[in-house]
């Protein structure tokens, strides 16, 4: 039987990038996932393939809506291959995929394809497609991510009614679309499809969008859906979803009762994900599984059974592959001897709408709730002059600072490249700056960030200059 310092179980960002770590470290590693394509759902159907048609369809949309008031003429009869639109996010998805194997081979990782399942605390069974091993471990790190969930009333049989996976390689674009849940994955695929002609109506049973980011945020980017003329329909509850054929009955009441019923060619359910450990059989390893589905870990990320770990989404927290990566990182420099740390509340969050939303540290509704006496900052990205040219006016960058100490305590942002704009935030709070610090740093003009200098001067007694 083979033996391995450390077995990792899933590619997916958490798994692989701690896959590596681990080989770096000088350790026999092993990575074990259970299907054909390495990466997880984060390479596969999740991050990337939906980055790609979000870059698509708004390339899309500014040739067909924005191409005239720069002075180009485009025909009037711009023809869409949804078809070819399909076929590039598979590629990106393959050079992607093709990239992680390369590395599995340079950090020399024996990586074996089959369904891993838990014989004891140090022995697992991996199922191919072929034949069935057993291989020892030293040590494992159980990183096999989420699935998407569902509610109990609405049967998704992946034709119809579907989730973000076969939201990803739809044969034909919707006429209309229904999402249920107003979270990030239903958001950005509705936008997606938005642009390209679909009718989107969004279904959420809470009285706002992405409801655990900065409310500021939400009824901003619920503004912008809506001038883009995506539908909502807020604090409504979804009792039924019928599959009728070729049409979807989607059925909802609001807080009063009254009921309401869409009609749509495919439904998208996107209430969010669960722990994928089905099958895992950590039973036999002696491993406690939360009333959430989770996997029980201390703050080592080390569960009941001292030489197994967990990280990413089946584990507490946000379910991020960035989030992931780092515990990746940390478990196997903790297997190494090391004394790494994370700090959890310096993980940005990111939608990738346009405009893009990102987020780090606390919200205010979070820093009212602890009674933290804070200052905000504000400035609107309509002031700025890079914006003007872009034409990308929407949004604001707002900052919350400690009342006394002016220390940075959260930064929320809506606007063009905020997605990229948020590390200024996230290395100005790992290094414990001031809003003035942030507005004592010369940002070069004419350029989006200069929306954050504006802000922390706005949060250091309300002095933008260009507001």
């Amino acid at each position: 039987m083979e033996k391995y310092d450390v077995i990792v179980i899933g590619s997916g960002p958490g798994g692989y990038v701690a896959a590596i770590r681990a080989a770096q470290l000088g350790m026999k590693t092993a990575l074990v996932e259970k299907y054909n394509s390495l990466g997880g759902t984060c390479l596969n159907v999740g991050c990337i393939p939906s980055k790609a048609l979000l870059d698509s369809s708004h390339l899309y949309e500014d040739i067909v809506e924005k191409s005239e008031v720069h002075g180009i003429e485009v025909p009037a009869n711009v023809k869409l291959h949804f078809d070819k639109m399909i076929t590039r996010k598979e590629t990106v998805i393959s050079q992607t995929t093709k990239g992680i194997e390369y590395l599995m081979g340079k950090n020399k990782i024996t990586v074996i394809h089959g369904t891993a399942s838990f014989k004891s605390s140090t022995q697992i069974t991996i199922k191919g497609e072929k034949e069935t091993q057993e291989i020892e471990g030293k040590n494992f790190i159980i990183a096999t991510g989420s699935k998407p969930a569902s509610l109990p009333n609405i049967p998704i049989d992946k034709k119809r009614v579907i989730t973000s996976t076969e939201a990803l390689s739809l044969k034909e674009i919707p006429k209309r679309l229904t999402i249920i849940g107003g979270g990030v994955i239903g958001l950005e695929l509705g936008q997606v499809y938005k642009r390209l002609g679909s009718e989107v109506s969004v279904v959420e049973y809470a009285d706002t969008i992405t409801p655990a980011m900065d409310s500021a945020l939400s009824k901003e980017l619920l503004k912008v859906f809506k001038k883009q003329k995506i539908q909502f329909y807020l604090s409504h509850q979804v009792t039924k979803v019928e599959n009728k054929g070729k049409i979807v009955i989607t059925t909802a009441k609001d807080k009063d009762g009254k009921e309401i019923q869409i009609e749509s060619e495919y439904c998208l359910v996107s209430v969010g994900r669960r722990p994928y450990t089905e099958g895992l059989g950590l039973e036999n390893a002696g491993v406690e599984v939360n009333e959430k589905g989770q996997i029980v870990v201390n703050e080592s990320l080390q569960t009941k059974v001292s030489n197994i770990y967990a990280i990413g989404d089946v584990i507490r927290g946000t379910m991020l592959a960035h989030k992931a990566e780092e515990e990746g990182v940390l478990v196997a420099e903790i297997l190494a001897g090391q004394k790494p740390h994370i700090n959890y509340n310096l993980i940005p969050n990111v939608i990738y709408t346009w405009p893009e939303v990102a987020s780090v540290g606390k919200t205010e509704q979070e820093l009212k709730t602890s009674g933290v006496n804070y200052k905000s900052g504000q400035f609107p990205m309509r002031a700025l002059g890079r914006a003007r040219a872009s034409g990308d006016i929407d949004g604001f960058i707002k900052i919350l600072t400690d009342s006394s100490t002016d220390e940075v305590l959260g930064v929320h942002m809506i606007g063009a490249r905020a997605a990229d704009m948020i590390m200024e935030a996230v290395t100005a709070m790992e290094f414990r700056a001031s809003a003035e610090d942030i507005a004592r740093i010369s940002h070069p003009h004419p350029t989006y960030t200069e929306a954050i200098k504006e802000a922390a001067l706005d949060a250091t007694d309300k002095r933008a200059i260009h507001s």
